[in-house]
């Protein structure tokens, strides 16, 4: 990781300490992020959706896969303790994936918080949307070489029918920016395993990942941004009990250093990019 970039707030000040249980099956990493929240920031919680049913031996998760009985229980509790025991308000629209297991999870985290808010269905939290632009091409290469590896080639930009990476991750950015909530509030934003850890490894600056960087099910990264317009701002962001930075400005250098140009990027509105 180029310390330069991605810096790990290692004095960061931790204003909660948990001492409630998580609910069962929670990802373990997810209550170590948890007690390193700060207080009263735009928090957005991007988050793989809750427990489903198996998927082919490759990897490949069809849409309709739905989520289980105690992927239905986790992300009702998760939503129950998030609450209950954080000093952020839920009470906000989510934004979601399209796909039926995506949109219950918000649903269920937000019936869980006593909540009934609108769900917005986002193309760019899918595919095809951040990663992929030619699904006939890339679902084929998807199918042949297992989801891993698939990954692997978007980082490393030996993909055809996809977006460069740092493309995929700063539309993802883009995306959070321009629906932040109020401060004091927290906004969900429910997606699947191949674009959270796409998303993540951009963030950190890993050309590659393996098994152990992969998100389980139910697990997420909180992320916040600086009172700063876009492209003058710093992402912050907690995956796995440890708080890192990424400034908007690097990520914008890295895609133009690429040969790339800002004309296919969904920066926001009022960014005139130079």
């Amino acid at each position: 990781m180029d310390k330069s970039i991605d810096n790990v707030q290692s004095d960061y000040g931790k204003i909660y300490k948990p001492s409630v249980p998580a609910p069962s099956h929670l990802p373990e990493s997810m209550m170590s992020s948890v007690s390193l929240l700060p207080e009263n920031e735009r928090l957005i919680l991007f988050t793989r959706h809750s427990l489903r049913t198996r998927s082919d031996g490759n990897g490949f998760a069809s849409d309709q896969l739905p989520l289980t009985p105690k992927g239905r229980v986790l992300a009702k509790s998760w939503g129950r303790w998030l609450h209950s025991h954080l000093p952020y308000s839920l009470d906000v629209d989510s934004i979601s994936s399209p796909i039926g297991r995506c949109i219950d999870t918000a649903q269920l985290m937000q019936e869980g918080a006593g909540l009934q808010r609108s769900i917005i269905h986002q193309s760019l939290l899918v595919e095809p949307g951040s990663l992929v632009t030619e699904p006939e091409i890339a679902s084929k290469v998807f199918k042949e070489v297992g989801v891993l590896n698939f990954i692997n080639r978007f980082l490393q930009g030996s993909l055809e029918g996809t977006k460069n990476a740092h493309q995929g991750g700063l539309d993802i950015l883009s995306l959070f920016y321009q629906h932040q909530p109020q401060k004091g509030h927290l906004m969900l934003a429910v997606s699947h395993d191949t674009l959270l850890s796409a998303f993540l490894a951009v963030m950190l600056d890993m050309p590659e990942i393996d098994w152990n960087d992969w998100p389980k099910m139910m697990e997420g990264v909180f992320l916040w941004f600086d009172d700063a317009p876009f492209d003058k701002a710093s992402a912050h962001f907690i995956w796995r009990g440890e708080v890192y930075s990424r400034s908007v400005i690097s990520l914008l250098e890295r895609y133009s250093t690429a040969g790339f140009t800002q004309d296919n990027l969904l920066l926001p509105p009022e960014v005139s990019w130079r």
